[in-house]
């Protein structure tokens, strides 16, 4: 499980730098045991393995604290952008049936809920029980619910589970995250890039770099050099603004990797220019199927005139079909299905649409 994995980590490393935010640094060690001193506390307020807890929280150390806790707990976490009008965030609450919420420490902040609010940061200062939890929880047990509002009105909740989030991260086949490495947040954390951003990292003895600075393209060049980050994900729109403004800083990251939409042609072969070492990947994935489905890493000698979205990542699978479930010619046009181990659980309390799209494999 996801937990698990970080806490090999903080027996491998226990001072190694873990996360890094404004000017807060914080060890595997002592994020080990705030998660802890937290996951106690869920455990003693009567969380249960199973149980959904949304986050209403910023980027930040105690966003982190709070998704191992639940973790930790055996609990599902639920994160919801902050800059959600209140009655949206009313719904996604009774939605997912959370079982409580946390939120800020300033109260004026705390969201308006008809189910527990706890404002976090009283909660993993002091002298909690700091050891592991310890309980026993299977790879396949769900460890999040991500909202994704699709087409069709309404958010969907997809429930992905602890194995989807360590084949998205560890032996990718696409962007070796290693010890000594840091790994930009600059997410939202309601929306599932955030996945990759945090637990790449932390699975992988590395350090998440909390950025602040992320719409103005100077500020965030400096803090790109400041803190030393070596891999970074941007969304198509960000990615072809920041190409046009900070390349030669991008061209020196280790990683730096891009989607969400179709990317523009232009903005792929001006970073080029740069010759930098940046190993630049395309990614695609729908949040059905844990961020990344498929990537293509772009060759330094790239001059095609499409950007394409790449061959599945490790223990991912992909086909093209026709309107009858049957492969098509190479060539033809179909549909495309994605399986292996990042697809899904399905969708939350949606059981019909869960089974119109999450289908059992006929391959």
């Amino acid at each position: 499980c996801i937990h698990e994995l970080f806490e090999a980590q903080v027996r491998r490393a226990p001072e190694a730098v873990a996360l890094v935010h404004e000017n807060e640094r914080l060890s595997y060690g002592e994020l080990n045991a705030r998660a802890n001193r937290l996951a106690h506390h869920l455990i003693e307020l009567g969380v249960r393995p199973g149980d959904r807890i949304a986050t209403v929280l910023d980027r930040s150390v105690a966003l982190v604290v709070a998704q191992l806790a639940i973790l930790k707990t055996g609990g599902v976490y639920v994160p919801i952008d902050r800059g959600l009008p209140s009655a949206r965030q009313e719904w996604l609450f009774a939605d997912c049936a959370a079982r409580l919420v946390l939120g800020q420490i300033d109260g004026d902040n705390l969201v308006e809920a008809t189910i527990p609010v706890l404002a976090i940061e009283p909660l993993i200062v002091g002298t909690g029980c700091s050891s592991d939890p310890g309980l026993a929880l299977a790879a396949e047990a769900a460890a999040y619910v991500m909202y994704t509002s699709g087409s069709t009105g309404l958010p969907k909740g997809v429930l992905v589970r602890h194995r989807a989030v360590n084949r998205l991260v560890i032996n990718n086949a696409y962007a070796k995250i290693e010890a000594g490495d840091r790994v930009a947040w600059a997410g939202n954390p309601a929306f599932d890039a955030s996945t990759f951003e945090v637990w790449a990292p932390l699975l992988n003895g590395g350090c998440i770099v909390a950025m602040q600075a992320v719409a103005d393209p100077s500020s965030f060049a400096r803090a790109l050099k400041q803190h030393r980050v070596t891999s970074l994900f941007l969304t198509t729109a960000l990615f072809n603004q920041f190409t046009s403004s900070i390349a030669p800083t991008l061209a020196q990251l280790k990683y730096l990797l891009c989607g969400g939409e179709p990317n523009d042609l232009r903005s792929f072969l001006r970073l080029l220019k740069e010759e930098g070492p940046v190993r630049l990947v395309h990614c695609y994935g729908p949040t059905e199927t844990t961020t990344f489905a498929t990537v293509w890493n772009c060759p330094a000698d790239f001059n095609g005139s499409v950007v394409p979205i790449g061959r599945p990542i490790a223990n991912t699978r992909v086909y093209v079909l026709d309107g009858h479930g049957a492969p098509v010619p190479f060539g033809a046009v179909g549909e495309l299905y994605i399986g292996g181990a990042g697809v899904a659980r399905g969708y939350l309390n949606r059981p019909e649409l869960t089974a119109e799209r999450f289908i059992a494999s006929p391959f």
